[in-house]
C-alpha cells in the first residue's frame, strides 16, 4: 500500500479529523485505489498518529461509503464503476438546478464578479490542458451558487454526492476539450441568468451544464 509522505496536513485539528481529511483526500484523488486494502498500523505511521484516530476515521469513512470494513478481517476502499455515474448525476442535477433558482433573490454584483473570475480560471485551465485544476474551479463556481441558495439541506446532500462524484471524475475523466469549452459557455449563460434575476433560465441552464458530464 503506497502511502505518500510529502503531503501537507491542516493545523489545530484533532488527530481523528486530520486522519479523516487526509484519507478522504487520498481516496477521492485515487492515491488509495478502489479495492485497496487499508492497514491501520501503516496509515497511523504515515500520518504520525496512533491507531485509535485511524480506526475512528475509517469508521466515519465507512459511513460516507468510501471504505468497507469487515470486522476482524480487513478494510478496503470501496469499488466504483464508471457505469454508475448517471446514478449520482441524476439527483445532483436536480439539486444544482434548484440551488440556481433559489440563488436568484440573493445575487449581488460581487457574486457575479466572483463567478466571472472563476469561469475565467476554468477556461484558462482548459486551454492549458489542466483538467484536474479545471475541475476544482468548476466545483468552486457551483459552490458559490450553492451557498447563495441559502439552504443547508441542499448543501449537505450536494456535498455528499459531490464527494463521491469527485472520485469518478479523478479516475474516469476523459472529457474532450470541445465539451469542456461548452461548459465555459454554459457557465456564462448561468451567470447572465442570475444577473438578470431570471430564476427559470438559471435553473434550466444549470440542468444543462451539470447534465453535460453524463
Amino acid at each position: 500500500m503506497p502511502i505518500p509522505t510529502n503531503y501537507s496536513s491542516p493545523l489545530r485539528i484533532s488527530a481523528k479529523d486530520r486522519a479523516l481529511a487526509q484519507l478522504q483526500k487520498w481516496i477521492i484523488e485515487g492515491t488509495l485505489q478502489p479495492g485497496e486494502k487499508l492497514i491501520d498500523a501503516e496509515l497511523a505511521d504515515a500520518l504520525g498518529v496512533s491507531r485509535t484516530p485511524i480506526r475512528e476515521a475509517l469508521q466515519l469513512l465507512e459511513v460516507q461509503g468510501l471504505v468497507q470494513m469487515m470486522p476482524s478481517k480487513e478494510t478496503r476502499v470501496t469499488m466504483i464503476e464508471e457505469e454508475d455515474m448517471p446514478k449520482l448525476y441524476a439527483p445532483l442535477v436536480a439539486l444544482h438546478a434548484l440551488a440556481a433558482e433559489l440563488a436568484v433573490p440573493h445575487i449581488q454584483p460581487e457574486h457575479i464578479a466572483r463567478l466571472n473570475e472563476l469561469n475565467a480560471q476554468f477556461a484558462k485551465c482548459i486551454q492549458e490542458n489542466k483538467p484536474y485544476e479545471a475541475l476544482e474551479y468548476d466545483e468552486e463556481f457551483h459552490n458559490v451558487i450553492l451557498e447563495l441558495a441559502d439552504n443547508a439541506y441542499i448543501q449537505s446532500f450536494t456535498s455528499s454526492l459531490q464527494m463521491h462524484l469527485r472520485r469518478y471524475k479523478y479516475l474516469f475523466i476523459k472529457q474532450p476539450a470541445s465539451i469542456a469549452q461548452v461548459g465555459v459557455k454554459e457557465h456564462q449563460a448561468i451567470i447572465d441568468a442570475l444577473e438578470a434575476r431570471d430564476a427559470e433560465a438559471a435553473s434550466l441552464m444549470m440542468k444543462k451544464n451539470v447534465s453535460i458530464h453524463i
